[in-house]
């Protein structure tokens, strides 16, 4: 059987088990870990931590988009990225992400050693234009809420254009990866129908992304708890998540999501859904 498989440069994830992508801010905002890592020596310690968890991939923030945030501009975001990206790029060999939206970070960014662009919001045409040749994997996320109708059907009519647009540029679905977009602009109720009804948004062929580590959806039903308390449902969400088809859950807590995911790569095995 011939799986799909998700391509970032020269490392391929084939889409036959779960990926786990550790979050590494190097921001002095960001809502649950700001200031902690802006250090390049405390960010590349806190790299090879999340590798020796089971990190499969690394995704740096320049700058924080929480609800609320007010956007740094490219010179200050590419200044927290250039000196610790190329040494994390010396010092593991894991896939690394750059979370940006700003095509002129994202080509510094792929200059300096990186795999994957991560766009929050959504990977418009000149973002696609800057990464076309490169053959970096793009994270794609939904960025939009409050929609008429099925929020699954909206995001999946979402990906699906901007499927089209990265075909047109020779960006094949095996570079793409597509986020939901949990807590961006979404209600509660919207949230966790992208969370269960991953298979309704996903496009086949694709890898699809669940990001939703901390985020105003693990607290709402459990007495809004302390970011760094979430971690319990964070694990029901991802779990419930990669049971419903997720390919990958980005998050900060490396060691406890690896463990998750291997639980939940075996029941679907066991149910006759892998794959």
């Amino acid at each position: 059987m011939i799986h799909a498989r998700f391509v970032a440069r020269e490392k391929a994830f084939p889409l036959t088990r779960t990926y786990v992508m550790g979050i590494l801010n190097v921001t002095p905002d960001s809502f649950s870990d700001g200031g902690q890592f802006l250090n390049p020596d405390a960010a590349l310690s806190r790299a090879w931590e999340m590798e020796k968890e089971g990190a499969d991939i690394i995704d740096i923030g320049g700058q924080s988009t929480r609800p609320g945030y007010t956007p740094v501009p490219p010179e200050e975001e590419w200044a927290r990225l250039r000196e610790i990206l190329p040494a994390l790029r010396a010092g593991t060999s894991l896939a690394l992400s750059v979370d940006t939206f700003y095509p002129r970070v994202a080509e510094k960014a792929l200059l300096a050693g990186a795999d994957i662009i991560n766009d929050v919001s959504g990977f418009g045409e000149e973002m696609l234009r800057a990464v076309a040749g490169s053959g970096c994997g793009c994270v794609v996320m939904f960025p939009q809420g409050g929609t008429e109708g099925d929020v699954c059907k909206a995001a999946q009519r979402f990906f699906q254009s901007r499927a089209e647009a990265a075909g047109a540029l020779g960006i094949g679905l095996e570079r793409l990866c597509f986020d939901p977009g949990i807590g961006f602009g979404k209600t509660m109720e919207e949230n966790l129908r992208l969370i269960t009804g991953v298979a309704e948004s996903r496009i086949p062929g694709a890898a699809c992304l669940m990001a939703a580590s901390r985020k105003r959806v693990t607290g709402a039903y459990c007495g809004n708890p302390p970011f760094p308390e979430r971690l319990p449902a964070t694990l029901a969400v991802h779990t419930a998540a990669i049971l419903a088809g997720a390919d990958m859950v980005r998050v900060h807590d490396v060691k406890e999501a690896v463990q998750a995911a291997r639980m939940a790569d075996a029941l679907k095995t066991a149910g006759g859904t892998n794959g």
